[in-house]
């Protein structure tokens, strides 16, 4: 039973962005409100989930070098898929021209982790080559005059290839979780909106984020010290600056790219991982936490030892 290592990524945004001042119009809100509660400024808005899915795997797959063919199994991570059957994921694997075996995930924000915990299942029985696809458009579920929900909920995709190795590989340590007794505070109906208790969902969110990547951390038999970066589903400033504190980790070490983005769900933690990754910020060796909750309310986190592709 071998692992797993990530050799290439890429994410889309769509291109229409709206502004907090935009929203100013459309509802009684402003800039300065909204980023004092979020941390959000900008998000953006439009496409497909198969449509972004496709973009953001296509440069997964140019930054990888490998042949689409090569690629035996295309997990996609959405909340959000774009007909009730079947799976997205079958529209992006006939759309790439892949010949593998496809499916979604659904687990809301936790989504991407989920689908890559999962992926390296499938690694160590004996699949060599993954695409694993995180991506929402929630602005097709989320009501433009709800204040407590427009200035949140975006749209984006973020992909990666994961090859399998011999070895251990990237993934050290691990955790899912999932409490339905709570899915009462967030949710959408079948054709509805999203509905969400706000404040209870921010209480939960934060002891679910710590509750989880504590539990990552031990399997993979390290300390909040050992973390070079955690990385945090982009849900909101206020809930990854609580989490952080409350695991002993500063936001010098914490990815954050929600102020560009808003709350794109399933591509959140991607996109702010890889925005990372290409700024610099990690090193062969490095050790980061991924960590977020969802709807559900889910939980999840993974250990993972960069290694530059």
């Amino acid at each position: 039973m071998g692992g797993g290592r990530i050799i290439g990524w890429g994410t889309a945004l769509p291109e229409k962005v709206l502004t907090n001042d935009d929203l100013s119009v459309m509802m009684d809100t402003n800039d300065e409100w909204i980023t004092e509660r979020t941390g959000i400024k900008r998000r953006h808005i439009g496409g497909s989930t198969a449509s972004l899915s496709v973009e953001s795997a296509r440069r997964a797959i140019s930054m990888a070098g490998v042949d689409p063919a090569s690629i035996d199994g295309l997990v996609l991570s959405t909340t959000t898929p774009d007909r009730t059957v079947p799976a997205t994921s079958a529209a992006v694997q006939h759309a790439l021209g892949l010949r593998c075996g496809a499916f979604d995930v659904n687990a809301a924000c936790s989504g991407f982790v989920y689908a890559y915990v999962v992926a390296h299942g499938l690694l160590a029985i004996g699949a060599k080559r993954l695409l694993v696809i995180g991506t929402d458009t929630l602005s097709r579920v989320t009501d433009w005059g709800d204040r407590g929900t427009a200035i949140l909920f975006a749209d984006g995709s973020g992909a990666c290839i994961v090859d399998g190795v011999p070895d251990a590989g990237q993934l050290l340590g691990w955790d899912l979780d999932a409490d339905g007794s709570l899915e009462h505070l967030l949710y959408a109906e079948v054709g509805g909106y999203i509905h969400m208790d706000g404040k209870e969902v921010f209480r939960r969110a934060v002891r679910i984020m710590v509750d989880s990547g504590r539990k990552s951390l031990a399997k993979a038999g390290l300390g909040v010290d050992d973390v070079t970066l955690c990385v945090p589903h982009q849900a909101n400033v206020r809930i990854i600056d609580a989490a952080c504190r409350q695991l002993g980790i500063p936001m010098d070490r914490t990815a954050t790219v929600l102020h560009e983005t808003g709350n794109t769900s399933s591509a959140s933690i991607p996109l702010a991982w890889f925005d990372a990754a290409e700024r610099g910020r990690l090193n062969n060796g490095d050790i980061v936490l991924l960590v977020g909750f969802g709807a559900g309310m889910t939980a999840a986190s993974a250990v993972v030892e960069w290694r530059q592709p």
